[in-house]
């Protein structure tokens, strides 16, 4: 793992965060953790965040390893939004990257998660969620949060 010396707090001060934790009473749960960053390879390169996303019910676990660009950040906040506003989303849809869609439910009470990695694995799972009062506010917050830890220099 490479750490961007530019952020300021390297990987071993700040450790992993999440940021990612949809998680329901019944165990299910699907977690995208940020455990590092690579530099870009050159000075038009883009920083990368290097993380894993796990998939966890009683039934199936599984995780996969995935690369965090500037750009899914950004997306990620308008994700977000879309979400507060109670339509569903597609996150990194038809991009060489694992998916996530979340199909809200129930006056944003619950929520049905697929992962989809179409590139490697070839595989999707799909878990319902019981979602946690104030989640979409924990999200942004944890989305400010990883920007803050590891600030990331765009190509």
């Amino acid at each position: 793992m490479v750490v961007n010396p530019r952020a300021g707090v390297g990987m071993e001060a700040q450790g992993p965060m999440d940021l990612i934790h949809l998680a329901g009473i019944g165990g299910n749960s699907v977690v995208l953790r940020v455990t590092g960053q690579e530099v870009g390879a050159s000075e038009q390169g883009p920083d990368v965040l290097v993380g894993e996303i796990s998939v966890g019910t009683r039934f199936v676990r599984g995780s996969i390893k995935t690369w965090i660009f500037p750009q899914d950040l950004t997306d990620w906040e308008t994700a977000l939004d879309t979400l507060a506003g109670g339509e569903s989303i597609a996150w990194r849809e038809d991009k060489r990257a694992t998916e996530l869609h979340v199909d809200l439910e129930e006056d944003l009470e619950r929520a049905t998660v697929s992962v989809a990695d179409r590139s490697m694995s070839l595989t999707t799972v799909q878990v319902t969620i019981d979602l946690a009062d104030g989640w979409l506010e924990d999200h942004r917050a944890r989305l400010d949060r990883v920007r803050q830890a590891w600030p990331m220099r765009r190509s």
